[in-house]
């Protein structure tokens, strides 16, 4: 059976999010975050670093819980792809994306194996690989998710040119079957009718302002955040 590549039905890919509010280790980095996203949509998080990017796509993807606001979605719909890779270095790359295809449901890793120019190399260990082919290969886990929505935080580091180019194909062919992807990154990937989120208006205030920081503690350790 191959890779899906049908458009996706329930759960679907819309996303709303309305005034969030978000936490890194107890102090809050971002609130009154509003957006909404349709299928076929992509949507691209700016600002500086530590403004609270990957806090906010954590939170979006299920990883930790809000302060406030609300995430409209289905969190089965989500699926994250962060800084790590998250492989098996003793499996091989073949063995890496059957594992997550059986995980998610799928079958069939060939398509993906191509989409990510990974084919030759899908019967090498996966601690042997460059760091740019690890890349790819904790990419083309997004393929065989079988999930309409991805969130994805700087997903393009370590990707030379040919293999960027690769990945916003990916993205583009995701969209075009009804999928959404909202993104971290300070490349253009020439994804049609892509919208801009910049954070720097939704810093959160301090509390002498009236803001949320430091006024709540989740309990949650943000080690990988």
């Amino acid at each position: 059976m191959p890779l899906r590549m049908d458009r996706f039905s329930a759960p679907d890919a819309s996303l709303a999010v309305t005034g969030l509010a978000v936490a890194r280790a107890g102090i809050a980095v971002l609130e009154g975050v509003s957006f909404a996203l349709s299928p076929g949509q992509a949507l691209v998080i700016r600002g500086p670093n530590g403004i609270g990017k990957t806090t906010l796509l954590r939170t979006l993807s299920g990883l930790q819980p809000p302060l406030a606001g609300r995430i409209e979605g289905a969190a089965e719909a989500v699926a994250y792809a962060g800084h790590a890779d998250g492989l098996k270095a003793t499996l091989t790359v073949a063995e890496n994306l059957s594992f997550w295809a059986a995980i998610h449901g799928s079958a069939g890793i060939g398509p993906a194996l191509a989409a990510m120019n990974l084919t030759a190399l899908q019967g090498r260990p996966a601690g042997s690989l460059s760091a740019g082919q690890k890349r790819r290969l904790a990419l083309a886990r997004m393929l065989v998710s079988g999930r309409p929505v991805w969130v994805m935080d700087e997903p393009t580091v370590s990707l030379d040119a040919g293999s960027v180019a690769l990945f916003a194909d990916a993205v583009r062919a995701h969209l075009a079957r009804g999928g959404a992807a909202v993104m971290a990154t300070h490349i253009d990937l020439g994804l049609p009718g892509a919208a801009v989120l910049d954070l720097a208006p939704f810093r959160a205030r301090p509390p002498a302002e009236g803001g949320l920081a430091g006024r709540f503690d989740n309990g949650f350790d943000e080690a990988f955040a």
